[in-house]
């Protein structure tokens, strides 16, 4: 489905392997998205990941795009624009 480019842009980007990328991919297939805990727990474990922190207010965003199903379908297009504007 993604190209090793594909991670490679994420590894440079975030410090994390392919395989916690992988790993934590399979985590979020295997959980419930619509429950916001899930979703919190989510977040806090991305966060420690890339060593970045997120702010409550961020969380409430991304919390509520989840639920709401606001989330790029084209994840690999959006990394593309996110490191260009970055």
């Amino acid at each position: 489905m993604f190209g090793d480019s594909f991670f490679k842009k994420v590894e440079n980007k975030t410090k994390v392997d392919k395989n916690t990328i992988m790993s934590l991919a399979s985590k979020i297939q295997n959980s419930d998205m619509k429950d916001e805990k899930v979703i919190r727990d989510l977040i806090g474990e991305i966060s420690t990941l890339t060593g970045k922190e997120v702010s409550e207010e961020k969380k409430k965003k991304i919390v509520e795009a989840v639920v709401n199903d606001k989330v790029p379908k084209d994840l690999n297009k959006y990394v593309e624009d996110q490191t260009k504007s970055n």
